[in-house]
């Protein structure tokens, strides 16, 4: 039986079988409320403060400073929406990217209907936003910029240390939506000086439902749910211990074997562009690889059908897609690539996303590049 591959990690990933085992036991016998003052109660308290102190740390924050999230979507909300309204006297304008994940768009184009005004930056063909272009965007009522670290489509890694600093003396706190980029990437919010960060873990072999939102000691922030006082009163409802544990584990596991998935990842890229070239089709890779996260390449392939093409993929056992797992389904065109290159452009109807991730390998990544080159000669058979 033909083996299945899966190049979509950057949709979701596979729980990774020590996160899955972590876990166990708080699904079965560390049950209690961590809210509640009995043993069962303290037990689990006692694991969730071990938990915050490790993922503190892998981002050299103080504990205090994270709250747990039920992923890199309500931790985006929970960020702009609490940062916005609670900042609102101060003024009424955002900044952020054309490029940015619909977990910030969609909530950048609510608050457009609360009254503020926001600002949807332009990228190049790199993906990556000018720092001219934020500069000029400012305005003395801004209160908020929003860019995110890596692009989930293209991979585009964005300036935020740059960003940051032109931000030096100006009110605007700075958010990054740091979801595809964490555990791909060292990431310090001191070098990057950002007073918000999101993380969510079903990208990085943690469990589905869980992520996490850094939020600099002394920032505004209102809460956006309203219950009990858990997380300090910025997110009520009981916290999620047996998903919360496996994030600690995830996210202890993502920073041991970065250095060894990033030259992997690289070499993985390496293999598909030379198949690729060797068998004379036509590509281009969406965006600049010197600048983009390691396990995200985006292939553009003249002529192609991307939906024809995802199915003759499919009936070949490899999973990829066309950009974000987040339209549910939609071959619309990527407002990604839109953005890159134009609104005109096909690269937005012939792109494919390969991302990788836990299991592949080189044997894989050939298999993938060879059942590529097959299927686009024989689309673009005339």
């Amino acid at each position: 039986m033909r083996e299945p591959i899966y190049v979509d990690h950057a949709a979701t990933s596979p729980l990774h079988p020590v996160v899955a085992q972590e876990m166990l036991a708080f699904m079965t016998t560390t049950y209690g409320n961590p809210s509640s003052i009995h043993s069962f109660g303290r037990k689990s308290r006692h694991a969730l403060d071990q938990a915050r102190e490790v993922i503190a740390a892998s981002i050299g924050a103080k504990e205090s400073e994270i709250i747990f999230t039920s992923g890199g979507t309500e931790a985006d909300n929970l960020a702009i929406i609490g940062m916005a309204f609670a900042n609102k006297e101060k003024g009424s304008h955002i900044i952020t990217s054309a490029i940015e994940h619909h977990a910030v768009l969609h909530t950048c184009n609510y608050l457009e209907q609360q009254g503020f005004e926001v600002t949807y930056l332009p990228v190049g063909e790199d993906g990556v936003v000018k720092l001219d272009d934020v500069r000029q965007a400012l305005r003395n009522d801004t209160i908020l910029v929003t860019i995110m670290l890596g692009n989930n489509e293209v991979g585009a890694i964005q300036p935020i240390e740059e960003i940051a600093v032109l931000l030096e003396g100006h009110q605007a706190y700075l958010h990054t939506d740091a979801v595809q980029a964490f555990g791909a990437l060292p990431v310090s919010v001191n070098h990057l000086k950002v007073d918000a960060l999101s993380v969510s873990g079903h990208k990085i072999n943690g469990p589905k439902g869980t992520g996490f939102l850094y939020v600099k000691e002394g920032t505004k922030l209102v809460s956006v749910t309203y219950g009990g006082e858990q997380e300090r009163k910025r997110r009520a409802g009981t916290e999620n211990v047996p998903g919360i544990i496996g994030l600690m584990h995830a996210v202890t596991l993502s920073q041991q074997e970065m250095n060894e998935k990033q030259s992997n990842y690289s070499g993985y890229k390496q293999i598909l562009i030379d198949t690729f070239m060797s068998n004379d089709i036509d590509f281009a890779v969406n965006g600049d690889l010197n600048k983009s996260l390691p396990h995200i390449i985006n292939i553009h392939f003249p002529g192609i059908n991307v939906e024809s093409f995802l199915v003759n993929l499919d009936l070949a056992g490899i999973a990829a897609s066309s950009g974000s797992a987040c339209t549910a389904g939609s071959i619309d065109p990527s407002h990604v690539l839109c953005a890159m290159y134009g609104s005109e452009s096909d690269r937005g109807k012939t792109s494919i996303r390969f991302s990788f991730g836990l299991g592949n390998t080189k044997e894989q990544i050939q298999k993938v590049a060879e059942e590529t080159v097959k299927i686009v000669k024989r689309l673009t058979r005339r």
